[in-house]
């Protein structure tokens, strides 16, 4: 690398290197720095293509560009960004910015998986040089766009994405500071200085808050209307020092200067294919990345740099809306930065008269009438040696702006208004004070001139006091005032085909989709069946997008069932990223519906609920038997492989569910859901003696594991199951804890072991034991989660409750109350209405009926009398046969038998002869029932 020849900034390099020795006690690391700083910007300064230096997001950067594309023309621009992204270019005519260029892709391939997905955008503003320089090269013949940064590939190849969590403490963020998502900023022109303490330094003495109203006071400011020569040679100044005071973070270092190689290594390679002078081009790029040191820095730099190939991964690209409150949150600036960056460009545009560029078509502008004028390059002239503009601009002191007291005065105004309207008890007074304390605040800061900055403070002093009434605070209603979060728009035309696909499918509601904010939606399915189709349009974007963007008000769509009217709330138009953002996951929602629910199903922390779920998903979108069997094959691997019993009640509701569905609806069951009951109740009464006694176990768990065996054991015995399975699982099983005690005598109960006057026996002697009546509660609380494997227990656990509420003590029942009810509705919500039913059917409907009222399990019992003989003594035989035989005579004829009614013998025996004949078979009943 040349040293830069001592030319112009001989004198300024002087006058540092004495700056330096008088400072540091003699010429130094101090003297290097500065020394460094000139070096820099006159290599830059030299070099044959011209380099434009940026800051991000500067109205000066952008007023200094739309000048100079003016004055030269240059028939190629370079420009800082990812050179996959420059397909996508063409379409911002379409969109209303800001909006951001994105990269996205969903399946990695040489990356770590947990980095899905992968997502990089580059937000646009209309404040923005790169913005100018765009429009400029895409609306004039001739001229090439050239974007020569990494691609989006090498961005997450030279970086480690940043952590996603903020912490549990960190506030929770908006709706519009979350449009980029999860997204890698590209920071084209970023300008902000990495050293902690020199950034520290400059607000400190700066008498400011933040770093962007110190660039905002002594960077913007100044260089609205300087010339060319000098915003660059500031902005490489600039540039170079913070880059020289960097703190050695090698890593950042790295991919600082590879950035730097490769960007140079793009456009050699493009001027040596293309045979353009470099003094036709321009080369737009941050300050930061202006001054660098690299050797392969300039058209005749080393070409010893060599570009990695790019990963398997498959990128999409597209354009998603930002915001201006999103680019504050991407890139760490300061809140509402952005919105007085834009009420300052409009503000320098309209001072300076300079005409910036537009996309034509582009929202917001006017209509070109005529043809666009190819471009003129400006006559070549003599090269004249660039002059020091640096050393007048650092000795020139501050320009004080007069103070302008009706700009002061109409935002005083008009920011009281906005906080009566907000909720603020606001008044003439309060005005009258935050003009006043504006020219206080800016004259403590040693400006005279009170800054958009000055009049926040001042406006948060005089108005907001203690709290906030409404929703927004002053400091937020200042940063509407000047100018707002403007929030950009993606046109129809830009939207990726699956987004295009939506709007088109839902164009039978009549409703303007793109716009902000909520719209209701109403669905007359029965009078216009063509409705239905959009209903499964919104059921599906409902199950893919963000909460909030299709949310149903009327309406439920259930296995086996369809609505016929239904009613929406929709902000498709809040939500578009992420309706953008599933355009990259496929063509059509359906599509990506499918290979969400497929990834769901197959990851590897996947529980059997989970994919089952997947495939009820499956059923009621997409109508799929073929992928409805696929998942639910999945499904009966993954309960197979299961070792817990976490996922039993959702097993069990959403198999009930599917059960009930596929028997209506289909001749015949599934294959997989027959080998699903029939693995799951071998599974079940595997796991059922260590979950009744495991302690990470709950009860409800437990009770759905037998709900699962008691309501599928028809269809599992039918398909070869043993019953002694069960009956062995239940004889292994030894609770320690009351409420599975309970569960357990609940299954007895239903398997027949364990008779009804048995289990109320066991239950009067836990009452009458005065040890074991502070646990009786716990027995209840498990009878109650009975009733999920046993409904038919419903009548005694009223029972159980009732003698409960009638015999236990004031200090035992009344603290277990609470217990009681918060356990019903965490756990067994779907079990009171059964308990309450029941009850009202045993309790007596009117008050007046209760005093005489007996409970039916304190009712006398009457024996139940045992006919052992007939009246008269005399058998009477088939009474009804004889007394009615035309039903035997229609069967003997339609058997073809022959012959007719035998009248009996006197003597002969009259009933059922064959017991007579053969006693045996009765006579070993009568001792085997003796002996039970």
């Amino acid at each position: 690398m040349n040293a830069p020849p001592e030319g112009a900034f001989g004198a300024l390099r002087t006058q540092l290197q004495d700056a330096a020795t008088a400072f540091a006690d003699g010429p130094d690391a101090l003297e290097g720095i500065l020394r460094g700083i000139v070096d820099d910007v006159e290599r830059a300064v030299h070099e044959p293509l011209e380099i434009f230096p940026v800051c991000h997001h500067s109205p000066a950067s952008a007023l200094a560009m739309a000048r100079r594309l003016r004055e030269k023309q240059p028939k190629v621009v370079y420009l800082e960004l990812c050179e996959d992204m420059a397909p996508l270019l063409t379409e911002l005519r379409n969109c209303r910015l800001p909006v951001a260029v994105q990269a996205f892709a969903t399946e990695v391939e040489g990356f770590p998986a947990d980095w899905s997905p992968l997502s990089v955008v580059a937000p646009v503003t209309e404040a923005s040089a790169e913005y100018q320089a765009i429009a400029y090269a895409l609306d004039t013949p001739g001229v090439e766009l050239v974007l020569v940064d990494r691609s989006s590939d090498h961005v997450f190849q030279w970086e480690t994405p940043p952590a996603a969590d903020a912490g549990p403490d960190a506030p929770p963020a908006d709706e519009e500071s979350v449009l980029h998502g999860d997204a890698v900023g590209v920071e084209i022109g970023d300008l902000r200085p990495r050293f902690a303490e020199l950034e520290e330094h400059l607000l400190r003495h700066g008498r400011v808050r933040h770093w962007s109203e110190w660039w905002h006071q002594y960077v913007e400011l100044p260089l609205g209307d300087s010339d060319h020569d000098t915003y660059r040679q500031v902005m490489l100044l600039i540039g170079s020092l913070f880059r020289r005071l960097a703190p050695g973070d090698q890593r950042r270092v790295r991919v600082d200067e590879d950035r730097e190689r490769y960007m140079w290594t793009r456009m050699r390679e493009h001027l040596a294919a293309t045979g353009t002078d470099p003094a036709d081009c321009l080369y737009v790029c941050g300050a930061f990345h202006a001054a660098s040191r690299v050797e392969e820095f300039g058209v005749r730099g080393s070409d010893t740099f060599t570009i990695t190939p790019p990963t398997p991964t498959t990128w999409r690209h597209g354009l998603i809306p930002s915001s201006h409150a999103a680019i504050e949150a991407q890139f760490g600036l300061a809140a509402g930065s952005v919105s007085i960056a834009a009420s300052e460009w409009a503000k320098n545009l309209k001072r300076t008269g300079v005409r910036p560029y537009r996309l034509q078509g582009q929202a917001g502008t006017k209509k070109s009438t005529g043809p666009r004028k190819a471009a003129v390059p400006a006559p070549p002239a003599a090269q004249a040696p660039p002059a020091d503009r640096l050393t007048g601009f650092l000795q020139r002191p501050p320009a004080l702006d007069p103070l302008d007291e009706a700009e002061l005065l109409g935002w005083s105004v008009e920011i009281v208004r906005a906080a009566r309207r907000n909720g603020y008890l606001a008044s003439t007074a309060d005005a009258i004070a935050v003009f006043e304390t504006s020219i206080l605040l800016a004259g403590m800061r040693d400006r005279v001139r009170p800054t958009p900055y000055d009049f926040q403070d001042a406006a948060v002093t005089c108005i907001e006091k203690e709290t906030v009434p409404g929703r927004r605070d002053i400091g937020r209603l200042v940063e509407i005032m000047m100018g707002g979060d403007r929030i950009g728009q993606v046109g129809y035309d830009a939207l990726p085909p699956l987004a295009r696909d939506v709007h088109d499918r839902l164009a039978p509601l009549n409703l303007k989709l793109q716009q902000r904010g909520v719209q209701r939606a109403l669905l007359d399915i029965a009078a216009r069946p063509e409705l239905e189709r959009c209903s499964d349009v919104l059921w599906m974007l409902r199950r893919l997008l963000p909460q909030g963007a299709a949310r149903p008000i009327m309406g439920d769509r259930r296995l086996g069932e369809r609505a016929i009217q239904e009613s929406w709330d929709l902000a498709l138009g809040t939500h578009q990223r992420a309706l953008i953002e599933l355009g990259y996951e496929g063509v059509s929602i359906e599509q990506v519906l499918e290979q969400r629910l497929r990834r769901a199903a197959y990851a590897p922390q996947a529980t059997a609920a989970q994919v089952l779920e997947t495939v009820e998903d499956a059923v009621l979108h997409l109508r799929s038997r073929r992928l409805a069997d696929e998942l639910g094959t999945r499904a009966l691997e993954v309960l197979a492989a299961e070792r817990s019993v976490d996922g039993a009640p959702e097993v069990l509701r959403r198999v009930r569910r599917l059960l009930a569905y596929y028997r209506t609806s289909e001749p015949v069951l599934p294959p997989w859901i027959e080998s699903f009951v029939k693995t799951g109740y071998a599974h079940y009464c595997t796991l059922l003696p260590t979950a009744f006694t495991d302690e990470d176990a709950t009860v409800r768990q437990v009770a759905a594991m037998l709900g699962f065996l008691f309501s599928m054991e028809g269809l599992a015995l039918s398909l070869g199951c043993d019953r002694t399975q069960l009956e062995l699982a239940l004889a292994q099983s030894h609770p320690g804890e009351p409420s599975r005690t309970a569960l357990l005598w609940a299954a007895q109960t239903h398997l027949g072991t364990l008779s009804r006057a048995e289990l109320r026996a066991r239950c009067d002697e836990l009452l009458g034991n005065p040890l074991v009546v502070p646990a009786y509660p716990r027995y209840l609380s498990g009878f109650v989660h009975a009733l999920e494997p046993v409904p038919q227990l419903a009548d005694f656990v009223v029972e159980a409750v009732s003698n409960a509420f009638a015999r236990l003590p004031d200090p035992v029942l009344l603290p277990w109350l609470p217990t009681l009810i918060t356990s019903l509705r965490a756990g067994g919500a779907e079990l009171a209405p059964l308990l309450i039913r029941e009850a009202g059917r045993v309790f007596p409907a009117r008050l007046a009926e209760l005093d005489s009222w007996v409970p039916p399990w304190r009712a006398p019992q009457e024996p139940v009398a045992v006919p052992t003989g007939r009246p008269g003594g005399a058998a009477r035989g088939v009474a009804l046969l004889a007394a009615r035989p035309a039903t035997c005579d229609a069967l003997a004829e339609l058997l073809g038998c022959e012959g007719g009614w035998e009248a009996p013998a006197a003597d002969a025996p009259r009933g059922a002869a064959l017991l007579a004949g053969h006693p045996g078979t009765a006579t070993a009943l009568e001792a085997l029932l003796a002996a039970g």
